[in-house]
Parts: C-alpha cells; sequence; structure tokens
C-alpha cells in the first residue's frame, strides 16, 4: 500500500515540499470551506459582509510588501547556488555570503519600516471606509476588531521576508510545514472563537496568534543559527538595491498592485453600492476560489527555488522540462478543485440544507456571477504558472499585462459594479480576463525564446 501511495504521488509530481505546501494549501482551501459554515451559523450576512471586506482592504499591504518576498526568495536562491552547506552554516566564495547577508540586512530593514507604516495605513483606511459606507449597519461592532486585525496584519509583514529568505536557501519543505500548523491553528482559532461569541474579533486574534506561533518556531529552532550565521559574516560586496533589485521590483510592484485591483476591489465596491449582504456572498465565493487557486499554484511555487537555481546554471533544457510537467499537474488539480465546488455548491442549493435555520446556499453568489467568477481563476493558473517561471529570470515581462489588466478590472468594476451590481461586476472581470489570457500566453513563449537563444543554448 505505501508502495502504490509513494508512485501516485511520484505520478502527480508530490515531493516533501509540495506535500508540505499542498497540506497547508488544503488546510487553507479546506479551513476556508470550514469557516463558512461557522460564519452562516454564527454571524448574520451583514456581520459576514463586514468580515470578508475586512479581508479584502487588509489586503491593500501588498503596497508595502510590493512583491518584495518573491524578490528575495529569487536573490537568495541565485546567490546559494554558488555555496554548500556544512550543517548549517553556508561555506564557500566570500563574496557569495558577503552577498546573502547583505540581502538579510537589507530586508529585515525594509520590512521594520513598512510595517509600521501599513499599520498606520490600514488604521485609517479601515475607519473611513466603514464609518462612510457602514453607518446603516451601526449595530456592528467593527472598531475594535479592526484596530486588533490591522495591528496584527502589520506585525505579520514582519515574519514574511525571513521565511522567504529560508525558502531561498532551500528550506521550501520546512516553511511549507511551519505554514502547515500555523494555518492549522489559526483556523482553530477561527472556529473557536466565532463559537465562544468572538463574531468580527476573530480575524485579528488569529493573525496574531499564528504570527507569534511563527516567531516562537524561528527562534527556538535551528533556523536561528542559519540566519545568524549569514547575518553576522562580514560584509564586504553588497547586493545594491537601486541598480540591482529596485529596477525588478518596481516591476513586480506594480504587477502586484494591479493585481489588487483586479481581485481586492469586488468586496469593497459591493460593500459601498449593494450593502454587506450582497459583499458577503462575493466573500464567501472568492473564499473558496482563492483557496483552490492557492492550492494548484504551490505545484509551482514551490519549485521558485530550483527553478532560479537552474537558470543561475543555466540548465534551461532541464527548466524547461520541469516546468512544463508541473504545469500540467497544477492545471489537473484547479480544474479537479473548482468542479467539486461547482457540485458542492448545487448540493447545498438542491438539498436547501440550513445551518441553524440559516440557509447556506443564499451565502454564495448565484450560479451565473459564481461560474463567471471560476472561469478566470482556471485561466489565471497558466498565467500565475508562466509568470513564475519568466520572474525567476529577475525579470518581469509581464509589466505592461499586469497594469492593463489592473487598470480594466478597476474600471470595470466601480463603474460596471455602480450600474449593474454584481451581475457588472462578474460579467466585466470574466471578459477582461478572457480577452488578457491570450497575451499572457504570447509574453511567456517569447521570453522564453529570447532569453535562452541569447545564452546560445536554445530550448526544447
Amino acid at each position: 500500500m505505501n508502495q502504490i501511495i509513494r508512485q501516485t504521488a511520484s505520478r502527480i509530481g508530490i515531493d516533501k515540499a509540495i506535500f508540505y505546501t499542498a497540506a497547508s494549501r488544503l488546510v487553507q482551501a479546506t479551513g476556508g470551506v470550514i469557516s463558512i459554515l461557522f460564519v452562516v451559523r454564527y454571524l448574520t450576512g451583514v456581520e459576514q459582509g463586514f468580515y470578508y471586506t475586512f479581508g479584502s482592504i487588509v489586503a491593500i499591504q501588498v503596497f508595502f510588501e510590493l512583491g518584495l518576498n518573491g524578490i528575495i526568495t529569487q536573490y537568495v536562491a541565485h546567490e546559494a547556488s554558488n555555496l554548500s552547506w556544512r550543517g548549517d552554516l553556508l561555506e564557500g566564495d566570500p563574496k557569495y555570503r558577503s552577498r546573502l547577508s547583505s540581502l538579510l540586512r537589507f530586508s529585515i530593514r525594509w520590512y521594520l519600516v513598512f510595517a509600521g507604516l501599513l499599520i498606520i495605513t490600514l488604521l485609517i483606511a479601515g475607519i473611513i471606509f466603514f464609518t462612510r459606507y457602514g453607518r446603516s449597519e451601526s449595530a456592528v461592532m467593527w472598531e475594535m476588531p479592526w484596530i486588533l486585525l490591522a495591528v496584527g496584519t502589520g506585525l505579520s509583514l514582519l515574519v514574511s521576508p525571513v521565511m522567504a529568505f529560508l525558502e531561498g536557501l532551500g528550506k521550501v519543505k520546512e516553511m511549507a510545514k511551519i505554514r502547515l500548523i500555523q494555518q492549522t491553528i489559526t483556523y482553530a482559532i477561527v472556529w473557536g472563537g466565532l463559537i465562544l461569541g468572538a463574531k468580527l474579533f476573530v480575524s485579528g486574534i488569529s493573525i496574531l496568534v499564528g504570527t507569534l506561533l511563527i516567531l516562537t518556531i524561528l527562534a527556538a529552532g535551528r533556523y536561528k543559527t542559519i540566519l545568524m550565521g549569514i547575518w553576522s559574516f562580514q560584509v564586504t560586496e553588497k547586493v545594491l538595491y537601486r541598480k540591482e533589485i529596485f529596477p525588478y521590483q518596481w516591476k513586480i510592484a506594480v504587477s502586484w498592485i494591479s493585481g489588487y485591483f483586479i481581485t481586492q476591489l469586488f468586496n469593497p465596491v459591493l460593500f459601498a453600492t449593494e450593502g454587506a449582504v450582497v459583499a458577503g456572498q462575493m466573500g464567501m465565493t472568492l473564499t473558496v476560489l482563492n483557496g483552490v487557486l492557492s492550492l494548484s499554484l504551490a505545484w509551482i511555487t514551490t519549485k521558485v527555488p530550483m527553478f532560479s537555481g537552474l537558470i543561475a546554471q543555466k540548465e534551461y533544457k532541464k527548466l524547461d522540462t520541469i516546468f512544463n510537467r508541473t504545469l500540467k499537474q497544477s492545471i489537473v488539480i484547479n480544474f479537479s478543485a473548482l468542479v467539486v465546488m461547482g457540485l458542492a455548491v448545487m448540493i447545498v442549493r438542491h438539498y436547501n440544507i440550513h445551518l441553524d435555520g440559516r440557509s447556506l446556499g443564499t451565502r454564495f453568489l448565484n450560479y451565473l456571477p459564481m461560474i463567471l467568477m471560476m472561469i478566470p481563476v482556471f485561466l489565471n493558473q497558466f498565467v500565475s504558472s508562466w509568470a513564475t517561471y519568466l520572474r525567476c529570470h529577475k525579470r518581469e515581462p509581464f509589466l505592461i499585462n499586469s497594469m492593463v489588466g489592473g487598470i480594466l478590472c478597476c474600471l470595470s468594476t466601480v463603474f460596471l459594479g455602480k450600474l449593474y451590481g454584481v451581475m457588472g461586476v462578474t460579467c466585466g472581470y470574466f471578459l477582461i480576463s478572457v480577452l488578457m489570457f491570450p497575451w499572457g500566453y504570447y509574453i511567456f513563449r517569447s521570453k522564453k525564446t529570447e532569453w535562452h537563444n541569447v545564452s546560445g543554448t536554445g530550448i526544447n
């Protein structure tokens, strides 16, 4: 039996890094679905709208991270590919050890500054938004839960560069395992908090506890030795931010910010135009869809250090072989999960399943807008995979594509949402995603050919 399981796992591309990452994403997706049951049971439709809109506004942290997490992982992987491990210490050319040390120091300084700015911005933005558009829902106590969530989000930002750095060092499996533990405990806190009547407080409490858990694990384990060994190395040669990172980061940042306008405006716009209940339906539907995409992308994201290392060594044929196989596996996972989601919603509605007298089926979008949201998730599996592959070259060819998509989705969501509500928002998103897809494929094919042929190695 164990042999059969191992052979099946190998066939669909599951190694230990993917297992823990996929398990974490599966916990995230499954936990999101189970959380839906708790939200329906313990929150009103209006409170559900606040709950999911909280998450959309908190997502403005992309304006402060500016894509640096992925850049850290890629740059560290490139530098570390020239070094070797002796126990928990890296050995090799002092030039690369020095550059790694400078990367670590830069990352910590960056996130310390921007975590503080994020907390201040979230506090101000949330209070202004909910005071203006949530005034008709005066019975909902959102002020203190929002303050707690803003502070917790800022503190959690401080942890992300450390984990990104360790992933770049090849500790993908270990970081995925930590995230799995964090996800499990976080959901347990959310569910327990809702049962005990904590309502909107659960978001802030869960993120604070999850952050403290990660800090404890990193400080108590061997990771402290690894990081201190790199930090203590004398810096004689630096990775220059303005010369090396910024020319790449600003493009990634624009792409990430465009992504915010593509996916995170739905809830706030619907909250402002159609009210908390409709925003809650969109939020609940997006929770499941984002879980599906997050799970299927685990097959790709866990390979980033490997892709980056192969690119640094110019092993392009091996790179393409691994990427093509991994992409096929992730597409199968994505499609299968979307089918399961659609069938589950149909069953819930067909049998009119209730939780404590509250209809579960009515908490999701209706079928047509839900399908219009599902198709872009499937297309995004391709585009996100192509973008990840190309970004491992320390370049960002999707800049213009992301900007155009972000601007179109922003305009579509705001104006069509105001005129036609949820149908306007979902139709606009669907059409833009379909029209942008061929452009994304063209970028992938042309840039891969250009970059690899320039190196004189060719591609498959």
